[in-house]
């Protein structure tokens, strides 16, 4: 019975049906957050709700959202994105670890130079951290943080361009290139999985074959 019920899921049609249902409800739970679109069609978007498998109440029904998940599942390329996103997990937290050293070390010198007169970016560790995290991303670094500084503390660019390309062109590229390189193992693992199975299944003909030439040939010298 569970072999049978194996089989039908893994139907093309069933597996397009599930995905399909679970995105649809997604799609739901995303209009469920627009005012608009709730004064307007609330009645029918309650309606699918109403109807889902899965029952919820209150702040709970937003981890609907998470059954989106299962479509990686139903994905061969999405599940070896995942896959080599878990493997480079390990060295990730490595350089998160040296980012982490890194953050600290930055957040006690600015904190230092810069704390007294721009309390609101740098008045304290945690400040500090924040406004260089922002810094990191280069959102805004250069007119929001650093020239208003540099109003003040001429050679503050000192500190901010060599941070700029430790951590943003150093640590998050080192970062980028470890799930790549994860993802392409993924991808050779999967290959040489493909391979194997593909050569299994060809010994087995052959031998198939085989078995089946020496049968034949064996009633024939029996008929003589």
């Amino acid at each position: 019975m569970r072999q049978q019920l194996d089989e039908w899921l893994d139907q093309s049609w069933v597996s397009n049906t599930i995905i399909a249902v679970i995105l649809l409800n997604a799609v739901v739970l995303g209009l469920e957050t627009s005012p608009g679109i709730m004064a307007q069609f609330g009645g029918v978007i309650l309606a699918i709700v109403a109807i889902a498998l899965v029952p919820s109440a209150g702040a709970l029904s937003v981890l609907w959202a998470l059954r989106i998940l299962r479509v990686i599942s139903a994905a061969p390329r999405l599940r070896r994105v995942v896959e080599g996103f878990v493997t480079a997990l390990p060295g990730m937290g490595s350089v998160f670890l040296l980012m982490s050293i890194i953050f600290y070390i930055g957040a006690v010198i600015a904190t230092k130079l810069f704390g007294s007169d721009f309390p609101q970016w740098f008045g304290s560790l945690g400040q500090s951290g924040y406004t260089l995290f922002q810094v990191m991303t280069l959102e805004s670094w250069s007119m929001g943080i650093v020239r208003p500084v540099m109003e003040t503390y001429p050679y503050a660019w000192a500190f901010f361009l060599p941070f700029i390309l430790v951590t943003t062109f150093a640590v998050v590229n080192l970062l980028v290139g470890l799930i790549v390189n994860s993802m392409q193992d993924a991808h050779q693992e999967e290959d040489v999985r493909r391979t194997d199975a593909y050569r299994d299944e060809v010994v087995s003909r052959l031998e198939a074959i085989e078995k089946l030439l020496q049968k034949q040939a064996g009633s024939q010298e029996r008929q003589k």
